[in-house]
């Protein structure tokens, strides 16, 4: 990635991509694969969002989702409220085409849960006679490849047309694409508890107390938690989420102990903008953790980076390293990890992706979701040029775009695929014509306010003194 610069803008230090620094090759023409649909892998958002889009420029298409209804895996998270209100949650095709429908749009005000998301949004979306004829569930991809064609073959490769193997209800089947759209995201590939982003098989071993993602401790899973010691690891908005519903739950329940182990120097990074944010619930989020960590009723254990887990009768030893010495935090009963996910590649991997070796996104998205250099959480628009593998016609799209890397919104995804089916249509110029109103995180004016507050108490504590 040589070519990409970076520029200094008004909120924060981020990669700007000029459109001739991209240096994957122009795509070769493939009108004799015209015939053929598109391929869409998943049905969450994202996958029926391009579906949509597709249907608007009469595009055959297909979508394979492996779960037994749309949008499964946002009913296993279904209990938590988004902190994105209906306006950025729905995408735009879709909303022309149910409202044709009859569908009545939610107040674009109000924040959904996923179980609302799903039953409002994605369900109607589901059941147009256009999507619901091209659905097929339980039917989960295996491999994709090129007719013919493995990965080392490169003469013609463009003009055969992508294969792909599923498993559906326990027997094998193929289907032929002109292109793929990998909607797939990152849910169900955890990473682990270690620092060290290595599954270890003690961490296996305790997978009836460690529980990976954001459970409903207020709902089906209260008894798993109540009078127990429990440690949430993680610093984002999941984990967030996460101690907060356990604080409601510790007000019912004087028996619960809670302890929040991070990576971050300071627990006041993962405040966030708090006031400053610009999607109000998100901010409101850092402000109510800030309130629950001053008033002492979490143990805030930071930085530590977990490096070994111990069984020790019916409890957990985590033991880690906290500013270069050994600590163990005993006596623990339950986990809850929100360390993120990491994508899965393994069907793809007969393809040829394009893929940082960092963040595990798609290649040129990197420079600007990287958090070693981009803390502001604010990505820059982008669409089917920056999303191109050397692959041609193999799209990376939604939360697995962004590999491991936290800050995706579901408006951002809604960009992507109206990009890549404008390029798939013909229509270069809606292809290259990115545009895309996300919300400020507020965070990178807190850092330029701590930036400027300290830079004043060093001056006073050199000259202001006497």
């Amino acid at each position: 990635m040589k070519n990409i610069e970076f520029k200094q803008v008004e909120s924060c230090c981020v990669p700007t991509l000029e459109k001739k620094q991209i240096s994957l090759r122009e795509p070769v023409n493939q009108d004799d694969l015209n015939h053929l649909p598109v391929a869409i892998i998943g049905s969450g958002p994202i996958g029926l969002a391009a579906a949509a889009h597709l249907i608007e420029a009469s595009q055959p298409f297909i979508v394979l989702e492996a779960g037994t209804k749309v949008g499964e895996n946002i009913s296993k998270w279904g209990h938590v409220r988004l902190f994105s209100p209906w306006q950025y949650n729905v995408d735009k095709a879709a909303g022309r085409l149910l409202t044709k429908k009859g569908w009545v749009a939610p107040d674009p005000e109000k924040l959904p849960t996923g179980h609302e998301l799903r039953d409002l949004y994605l369900l109607p979306l589901a059941k147009l006679p256009e999507i619901e004829a091209a659905l097929h569930l339980n039917t989960r991809v295996v491999g994709i490849s090129r007719k013919n064609t493995d990965k080392m073959k490169t003469v013609g490769r463009e003009k055969q047309p992508f294969m792909i193997y599923v498993e559906q209800e326990g027997k094998s089947k193929r289907y032929e694409a002109r292109a793929v759209i990998d909607a797939s995201g990152t849910w169900g590939h955890a990473n682990p508890v270690l620092s060290s982003g290595l599954w270890i098989p003690e961490e296996q071993a305790l997978h009836d107390q460690i529980f990976y993602g954001i459970p409903d401790v207020l709902g089906k899973d209260r008894e798993r938690y109540t009078d127990k010691h429990i440690a949430v690891v993680g610093g984002g908005h999941s984990a967030l989420n996460t101690l907060l519903d356990l604080a409601s739950l510790q007000e019912q329940n004087s028996g619960i102990k809670l302890t929040w182990i991070m990576r971050r120097d300071r627990v006041e990074e993962a405040y966030g903008g708090e006031a400053n944010d610009q999607l109000e619930a998100r901010g409101e989020l850092g402000s109510r953790i800030h309130e629950l960590v001053d008033s002492g009723k979490v143990n805030v254990v930071t930085p530590f980076h977990i490096q070994e887990l111990k069984q020790e009768g019916k409890w957990i030893t985590i033991i880690g390293e906290q500013r270069g010495d050994i600590q163990e935090i005993a006596l623990v009963d339950e986990i809850i990890v929100n360390a993120g996910s990491r994508p899965d590649f393994s069907f793809l991997r007969e393809l040829r992706l394009s893929i940082d070796q960092t963040t595990e996104s798609v290649e040129t998205l990197a420079p600007l979701i990287d958090p070693n250099v981009h803390s502001c959480g604010t990505v820059r628009p982008h669409g089917e040029k920056e999303l191109r593998h050397m692959e041609q016609g193999l799209y990376i799209v939604g939360m697995k775009s962004y590999g491991r890397a936290p800050t995706f919104l579901m408006a951002t995804g809604y960009e992507q695929v109206r990009s890549v089916v404008a390029f798939l249509a013909g229509d270069l110029e809606a292809a290259v014509k990115v545009e895309l109103d996300l919300p400020e995180t507020g965070v990178c004016s807190v850092n330029r306010q701590q930036v400027q507050a300290a830079e004043k108490t060093s001056d006073c504590s050199t000259s202001c003194s006497n």
